[in-house]
């Protein structure tokens, strides 16, 4: 933490290219390899400022001209003073630059630590700064306003309300075991603690309850093509996916092996899987080919089972079977040869034909409405994070620890710790954590004690 960093922020190639540097000593070493155009040192530069002139190396050598962005602490990324380096993208003239640097006393910044210098500086918790490789990373445009929503502190603000209200339980309690020695004081009314409780376990449970959400927004919501043999589910994916993904043939168990991609529809992945025609084959490559499109239809959310012709009530029943707790749409296909029997009639969802992109549109609404998905924008709080969701849970049996130690009559000083281990759970997520003086300060904070 001691060391000033430098690091490449784009890659190498483009027109331009940034370098950041970090620390102590980032404008004086920035200051003693650049010279201005319009002033004398960046050290004299104010804050959150552009200067633009000649970059050199330690044997004052030009390398380019460039725009030096200055930022002094705290008002900077890292909470340290911070330089960027405008320059050309050219791959030698970024190595040039940082190499002078690293001559000049900066050294390569490791991965990700930036944001952990953020992080540990106080400019933003845990949470947020593991929602900056979200953001980084997202593919959708529902993934980009999670990302957005979760470093902007929502999620951490709904946290600080849950802490908030275990804060003031644990006081409560705490303040009646400093009073231990007068046994008729109850500074907590046990039935409102347990209502309070009660309120912690439904938020708890709600944000647990949305990681399932969060996960198809991240990952992409499975969809499952099924149907025997040469009904068109590969025509189908490529008609979804808008490319030639599979290969397309008459010929009856032409797929053999599972084929995955994903599209993108109203903003949410999805990701399409094709799997081997479902029928009695003798073939073992196909044999294989057919256990896993049953593993995958465990693995979906929703199927889409495509057929030619209306299923009869025992296929229907059997399908229905394997698909328990999925989203079943049963796909009618290849309606341009039968245009008479397009009409769509029960148990049919939609009829189409994937070799002419018929009805394709209509079965993507029908995919999205199935998904079953709330509306996401920059101030959702929703759980992407496995980490996150695995403390929530832990958190949520200790708040319902308390809750069945309160209506069993427990002590204070068992519920209390309870409480604690609960508060430490949430803290894990943030990675702040509570000390004594926080509850003691509650407690005087909200009580007159002594006055």
């Amino acid at each position: 933490m001691n060391d000033t960093i430098c690091a490449l922020a784009t890659p190498a190639g483009g027109a331009i290219g940034i370098i950041r540097v970090s620390g102590d000593k980032a404008i004086r070493i920035t200051d003693e390899l650049f010279k201005a155009k319009s002033m004398k040192s960046l050290s004299d530069a104010k804050g959150n400022s552009l200067h633009y002139g000649e970059f050199y190396n330690a044997k004052q050598q030009l390398i380019d001209e460039v725009v030096i962005s200055v930022y002094k602490a705290p008002h900077s990324y890292t909470g340290e003073d911070s330089t960027e380096i405008s320059c050309h993208g050219s791959a030698y003239i970024l190595h040039q630059v940082m190499q002078a640097l690293i001559d000049k006393g900066c050294r390569s910044a490791q991965p990700g630590e930036y944001t952990q210098r953020a992080y540990l500086n106080g400019k933003m918790d845990l949470s947020q700064a593991e929602a900056v490789a979200d953001l980084v990373s997202a593919s959708n445009k529902a993934s980009h306003q999670l990302a957005l929503s979760q470093i902007r502190g929502h999620f951490s603000n709904e946290l600080s309300k849950l802490r908030d209200m275990l804060l003031h339980i644990t006081s409560l309690l705490e303040l009646e075991l400093d009073f231990s020695d007068h046994e008729e004081l109850e500074f907590a009314d046990r039935g409102e603690l347990r209502n309070l409780a009660e309120t912690i376990h439904q938020r708890i449970a709600s944000l647990t309850k949305s990681f399932e959400t969060g996960k198809a927004v991240k990952k992409g919501v499975p969809v499952a093509i099924i149907g025997k043999t040469n009904v068109g589910k590969s025509t189908l994916l490529n008609s979804l996916l808008h490319e030639e993904k599979a290969i397309v043939s008459n010929i009856h168990g032409t797929t053999r092996d599972v084929i995955e991609d994903t599209t993108e529809i109203k903003g949410i992945t999805f990701r399409f899987i094709d799997t081997a025609g479902l029928r009695h084959t003798e073939d073992t490559i196909e044999q294989l080919g057919i256990e896993r499109t049953y593993k995958k239809l465990n693995e979906a959310t929703i199927i889409l089972w495509v057929v030619e012709q209306s299923p009869t009530t025992e296929e229907l029943k059997e399908m229905e079977n394997h698909t328990q707790g999925k989203q079943l749409i049963i796909v009618k296909n290849k309606v341009d040869l039968n245009p008479q029997k397009e009409k769509v009639l029960p148990p049919i969802d939609i009829a189409i034909s994937a070799k002419h992109q018929q009805n394709i549109h209509e079965l993507e609404q029908h995919i999205f409405q199935a998904a079953h998905l709330p509306d996401i924008n920059e101030s959702s709080v929703i759980l992407t994070n496995a980490r996150h969701y695995e403390a929530l849970i832990r958190a949520d049996e200790m708040i319902l620890r308390v809750i069945d130690g309160i209506e069993s009559e427990l002590s204070g000083d068992l519920i209390s710790e309870d409480l604690r281990t609960c508060l430490n759970q949430l803290a894990e997520i943030t990675g702040g954590q509570i000390t004594p003086n926080e509850v003691l300060g509650n407690i005087f904070k909200h009580f007159c004690i002594g006055k």
